[in-house]
């Protein structure tokens, strides 16, 4: 992953791939048509850990790691996540606002010098829906993140079998590296 192109994508398409015992995901380019581009990274989450940690590789091999997002707590509601180059550098961070989250999930994402992100679910009935009543737990959210009152990035999750994600940066100073570790915490840890 060139951090030159990467830091030129405007749109990303992320997909869960289903396996037993861990949550696999790809993240792919988009051609200029809308169609589903290159792959930019592939990631992998055990599931069950005991500390919730999530490393993105460069493709399915899992040779080459990119970057990756780590709790720095155990078993916390509000847990905040780490997230960090292959080097171990810090990109920045994301949590999860436990309190906001009883009726709507809120997350906040931090990248030094850029501010806070904040994000939340676009559809409140969606989200009381999603949590009151059992069998709607498969509905599709959609998070809008602003900065300032600006939108900053969206993830929207598709219709289907498997759980796929638009993901449109509309602030250009945001890392992707950043975005890209929100969005698949969105689907990775949402249900903590």
């Amino acid at each position: 992953m060139q951090l030159d192109v990467l830091q030129s994508q405007r749109q990303f398409h992320i997909r869960q791939r289903v396996r037993f015992m861990v949550n696999q995901y790809e993240v792919h380019a988009v051609r200029p048509d809308g169609a589903e581009g290159e792959l930019l990274a592939f990631a992998q989450q055990k599931r069950l850990a005991f500390k919730e940690q999530v490393t993105l590789y460069a493709d399915d091999t899992k040779q080459q790691p990119v970057l990756g997002f780590k709790a720095r707590q155990v078993m916390d509601l509000g847990a905040t996540y780490d997230v960090t180059d292959a080097a171990g550098t810090p990109i920045g961070l994301f949590r999860k606002d436990f309190k906001a989250s009883l009726l709507r999930s809120t997350w906040h994402v931090e990248q030094p010098g850029l501010g806070q992100a904040t994000g939340q679910e676009r559809s409140l009935p969606v989200a009381l829906l999603r949590r009151f009543i059992d069998s709607l737990s498969w509905l599709p959210y959609h998070f809008d993140f602003t900065i300032g009152g600006q939108p900053a990035f969206s993830v929207v999750k598709k219709w289907g079998l498997r759980d796929r994600y638009v993901v449109d940066v509309h602030l250009p100073q945001l890392d992707r590296r950043l975005v890209i570790a929100m969005a698949v915490g969105l689907d990775a840890l949402q249900s903590r």
